[in-house]
């Protein structure tokens, strides 16, 4: 995840206190419920989070668009059923924000 370039908002750092790893059991009633937003590795999880928040649909619609933000798919729950990857997620009800952690690159 990278910071944003000016300092972090009061939001962003409340946001970013509340992020957590997850496993796949506790996120599959979520998921049931169909309150999973996926979030492309790419993406600075908190700072979509934030976005959301603040309902500022010129950000969020560019990541909906670009697939960088979607809702959860069947095939998404499957494979994090069979793999169990680590996940970061933060809540912005009703929405669970989730991202698979990589994992560190050992060039």
């Amino acid at each position: 995840m990278s910071v944003p370039d000016s300092e972090p908002s009061t939001l962003y750092a409340k946001l970013l206190g509340e992020t957590a790893t997850i496993t796949w059991q506790e996120l599959q009633r979520f998921f049931a419920g169909g309150n999973v937003l996926c979030v492309a590795g790419e993406l600075d999880l908190v700072a979509v989070a934030e976005a959301l928040a603040e309902d500022d649909g010129a950000k969020v619609g560019v990541w909906l668009t670009a697939g960088s933000l979607r809702k959860m798919a069947v095939a998404d729950a499957e494979d994090y059923q069979a793999r169990d990857p680590q996940l970061w997620a933060v809540v912005v009800a009703p929405w669970v924000l989730v991202q698979e952690r990589l994992a560190p690159s050992l060039h």
